[in-house]
Formats: C-alpha cells, structure tokens, sequence
C-alpha cells in the first residue's frame, strides 16, 4: 500500500539557497471551512527573494515554509465546505505556505480555475496577476490613450502589467535590459535600457508632458525620478523595494520611508497621486470584502489568459524537490517571467 505523505520546504533562518530544507510528513487533514489543496504549481516570486535574507517588511519568525501562492486540486473538505469543491482545480494567495505538497486553506481563500487553463501558466497569473489588475486598473485606472512606465518590464509583475496595460489601449515604455528589448517591442513596447540610459531623460524625451502612471517596485532614488515624471492627474504606483534587496538593518525602514514619500507627494497640490501597493490591504479591517475583490479580481486575470490578452512567461518549471537551483535561477536576473515549482 503507498502511503501519501506531505512534503514541504522549510526556511530555518537568513541562508544561502542550498540550506533550505526539505521535510516529510502526514497529509494534513481539514477543519470546518476548510480543504486541503494538493499542489500542482508554486512558484519564486520577489517576496520569498526577500525572506531568505530576513527582508520581507512582514514576513514570519523563522523557520517557516515560505509560498505566495499555488494552484492545486481540491483533495479533501472539512465540515461545513460545499462537497462539489473536492475535485476542483483552484488558485489560492497564501504569502506564505505555498512550498508544500498539499496545504490546507480556508475554502473562502480559494478561487477555481476555468477549464483549459494549465496549473503552470494559472500559477503564473495568481500573485503577479493580480498585483498587476489591481495596480493598473483599482490605483492607476490606465484608459486607453494613456502612457504608462513600467519598470522591469520583463519580470514577473512588469510582463503582466505590460500585456494589460496594451490590452486596455495604452501606450507603454518599458525599463529592461538589452536583452529584452527585441522581445518588448515586437509587443509594441518601448524599451529602455535601464543599466546604461538616463531613465529620465529618454522618459521625457519620448512623453515630454509626462507620463500617465509609473509602476515603480525598484524603490531608492528610482521612485523619487518616477515621481518626477508624472503628467499632472498622472499616478505612481511604488510597489517594492528591490535596490534595497541585499541591504542590512532594518526591513521596515525602505518601507516606512518609501510610504512617508507617498504621504509628503500626496500632500501637494499638483494632482498627482501616489501609492505604496499592498495587495494584502483591507484584509484586516473587512476580510470579506478584501476575499470578494481577490476573487473579482483573480477571475478577470484569468479571463483575460482565457483570451489571450495576457501569456503566461514561464522562465522554468522544476521539482519542489529542486528549490536551491530555483532559487538560484529566479534571483539570477537572467530569466524573463516565472520560475514554477511542481511536486
């Protein structure tokens, strides 16, 4: 007889990549409103970047297994959970405790996912899609006409904003490195080298009445010049630190001084609006009505890989089992889109 059994992967504290380590246990079971998800898709997103080095502003004390999100199959219901779920594929947000084989969740906390779509490009579209819906269209509400800077536009988040921005009839400039460019334009973006070009000046030069709206996760000096280049009634997204990654000392502070900037710009009377984009916000204070806009959400990214408005930019698919090469890969900056774990 084969026994099942649930394999996870634990962060013990601020390591390299190899010290990661793989555990095995018994499937979990459920509780009442909840199900157990046996997971098909994961994936390394800039989050789990930052909690291996201690940098995530609200990460958990160590060890823990860290996991944005997932897609998987409903296995088993806990009381008080609608039968028809088991069965079921679905995505789920989670932050963290995604890295495992099966993982238990609220059932209020998942959303299905529509026939046709694959675990691996779903996986793609669940944290980084709906950061970029949620960003684009609930803070920035990009129209069509439009023109927009997105900062990597190659990455996880950047490549989405991009798809949804042109889908919505945007005009659209790109940071990324010159090995992206091709790639960029022959989608209709206008690429910028980001290590070598004066961002600013060739922002200016190709919108000279500034831009509509900046999605900015790089942070440090970077959101400052992004500010900058805002037309008036235009809006910056900030929605990350990533210059300050591989920094020491406090994790609150790049965000704490990056949400002090917001508050100072808002305070001026120029029309222009600034944001520091949590996709958690509103949970605490209603989590009913931040599970109804995850889901609303969520489905219109979904909807939108149904028509092809977005693809999904799959960098790698690799074995749980393999999350120190994974890792290595993500953080490597020469990947475009996702790196997916599988079981």
């Amino acid at each position: 007889m084969n026994v099942v059994e649930r394999v996870e992967v634990v962060l013990p504290g601020t390591v390299e990549p190899e010290e990661l380590e793989l555990r095995r246990g018994p499937v979990p079971a459920p509780g009442p409103g909840q199900v157990v998800v046996r997971m098909e898709a994961t994936g390394v997103s800039f989050a789990e970047q930052q909690m291996r080095r201690g940098r995530y502003y609200d990460q958990p004390p160590f060890p823990f297994v860290p996991g944005y999100d997932l897609v998987g199959t409903v296995q088993t219901a806990g009381p008080g959970v609608e039968p028809g779920l088991v069965g079921t594929r679905v995505a789920a947000l989670t932050k963290t405790g995604g890295w495992a084989s099966h993982v238990v969740l609220d059932a209020a906390d998942v959303v299905e996912v529509p026939a046709g779509v694959g675990a691996a490009e779903a996986e793609t579209a669940v944290v980084n899609g709906i950061t970029a819906w949620q960003m684009l269209h609930r803070k920035a509400r990009v129209r069509p006409g439009h023109t927009v800077l997105v900062h990597g536009a190659n990455g996880g988040v950047g490549s989405l904003l991009v798809q949804l921005a042109l889908a919505a009839g945007a005009r659209v400039i790109g940071t990324a490195s010159p090995r992206h460019h091709d790639a960029l334009r022959a989608q209709g973006v206008t690429p910028i080298d980001y290590r070598t070009e004066d961002i600013p000046a060739r922002v200016r030069a190709l919108a000279p009445g500034g831009v509509d709206a900046v999605f900015d996760h790089v942070g440090g000096r970077s959101v400052t010049d992004s500010w900058g280049l805002l037309a008036r009634g235009g809006t910056l997204v900030s929605y990350g630190s990533a210059a300050t990654r591989d920094d020491t000392g406090s994790k609150q502070w790049p965000v704490l001084k990056l949400l002090g900037r917001v508050w100072m710009w808002n305070a001026l009377p120029n029309g222009r609006h600034a944001y520091f984009f949590n996709v958690w916000a509103g949970k605490a204070l209603s989590k009913n009505r931040f599970r109804a806009r995850l889901r609303t959400d969520l489905t219109q990214v979904f909807t939108a890989l149904q028509r092809g408005e977005i693809s999904p930019a799959v960098a790698a698919v690799l074995p749980l089992a393999d999350i120190a090469d994974a890792l290595r890969l993500a953080e490597s900056g020469t990947v475009s889109g996702k790196v997916v774990l599988v079981p």
